[in-house]
């Protein structure tokens, strides 16, 4: 199995995106564990999906 290039990371106060590639954050922090915008933007990266997903997991931080 290859090495995934974004990766969810427990920090304080939720999660972040880690993206392996450029070494750095990526997105927003997130109270839940984005599960399903990793699996995307590690699988078919479909921009109107990672938006959608995007959205979804802003507006559970509300």
């Amino acid at each position: 199995m290859s090495r995934r290039r974004y990766v969810a990371r427990g920090v304080p106060g939720g999660y972040r995106i880690w993206d392996n590639r450029g070494r750095r954050w990526w997105g927003d922090l997130y109270e839940l564990c984005p599960d399903d915008l990793v699996a995307e933007l590690n699988g078919g990266a479909d921009h109107a999906r990672i938006t959608a997903l995007m959205k979804r997991y802003r507006a559970q931080k509300r």
